[in-house]
């Protein structure tokens, strides 16, 4: 990262080229997930819109008087919440994603009744401040924390939180051209998510991946296949920065890095199914690399051990 633009209560801004910049979430704040401003020329493109209406309309405050241009586009790189929540505060632009994340979001983010989404987040919440101080371990009192902290941004922002689901759907590829750059939206496929898109800038050799790269993160595994498959075609593209969903930007070394932590989790899982170990055995003999002991996530190396074992375990 080049210049730090502006800190704001959700996020630091920073210039990554000329008109192009991440914001990066402040943790516990109410952004939770990182996002992308684009100058396209005319006007903008914002990709991903924070956990909080707050942090997203923060976000396209930042980015019009910044530029002093206006947001045409928004795309949501998958469905969850972390990374769409804040949509409403640009309900007036177009809203892209594929039409396997614009399906998932509307069934999986549905508020039926607001009061009984308050009670369920406040149980919520109490649940995980007993697990924080009841918990010895402190990579996960951390992650833990962490999580409460966000969700208790989303549960005062939830009287004022509207679903805005994408209006403008693609499946594998679509190129936005404005009358300064040429930006790609890519899905290869579901990894992390049964969708993943991630926004590529040619020119400037830079990847916005979502949820497809995360830095120091036991980031949630959909289909460990598909997840390695689009990894290694990400490496194909050149890119030289890479914008994490989670995490500070770097180079291709964050691909290699989730790359090797995936292949961690499939060999030692495939071959503990194929010798019939049991699960419970297979986390209690293994031996976790150094480099994956700080990584943070409230469920853990063991979550992601458990979703890909139940993978090849059928």
């Amino acid at each position: 990262m080049k210049e730090t633009i502006n800190d704001t209560d959700f996020f630091r801004l920073y210039a990554l080229c000329d008109g192009v910049y991440a914001a990066i979430a402040k943790p516990g704040q109410g952004a939770w997930s990182n996002s992308g401003i684009v100058d396209l020329g005319e006007e903008l493109l914002v990709f991903d819109s924070f956990a909080t209406p707050s942090a997203g309309y923060e976000l396209r405050k930042q980015a019009e008087e910044m530029t002093g241009k206006k947001v045409k586009y928004l795309i949501n790189s998958h469905y969850h919440g972390d990374h769409v929540f804040g949509n409403q505060a640009f309900a007036d632009t177009t809203i892209i994603s594929t039409s396997l994340t614009s399906k998932w979001f509307d069934e999986k983010n549905k508020i039926v009744d607001l009061e009984t989404e308050i009670e369920e987040t406040e149980d919520y919440l109490k649940k995980l401040k007993d697990q924080i101080e009841f918990t010895a371990d402190r990579v996960m009192k951390a992650s833990l924390t962490n999580q409460y902290k966000e969700m208790a941004a989303i549960l005062k922002d939830l009287p004022i939180m509207k679903m805005v689901i994408p209006n403008v759907l693609f499946e594998e590829r679509m190129v936005i051209e404005g009358t300064k750059r040429k930006v790609e939206l890519h899905c290869f496929g579901g990894g992390h998510t049964p969708s993943d898109t991630f926004l590529y800038l040619p020119e400037e050799k830079i990847g916005f991946m979502g949820d497809l790269v995360t830095v120091d993160l036991h980031v949630p595994i959909y289909d460990p296949e598909q997840f390695s498959a689009i990894l290694e075609n990400v490496k194909l593209l050149d890119i030289e920065t890479v914008v994490p969903g989670h995490g500070y930007p770097g180079g291709k070394e964050l691909v290699f890095t989730l790359e090797k932590y995936l292949a961690f989790l499939i060999e030692n899982t495939k071959e503990a199914v194929k010798n019939g170990v049991p699960f419970k055995v297979l986390v209690s003999n293994l031996e976790i690399p150094d480099e994956y002991v700080e990584w943070i996530g409230v469920n853990g190396i063991r979550g992601n051990l458990s979703k890909v074992y139940a993978f090849y375990a059928g």
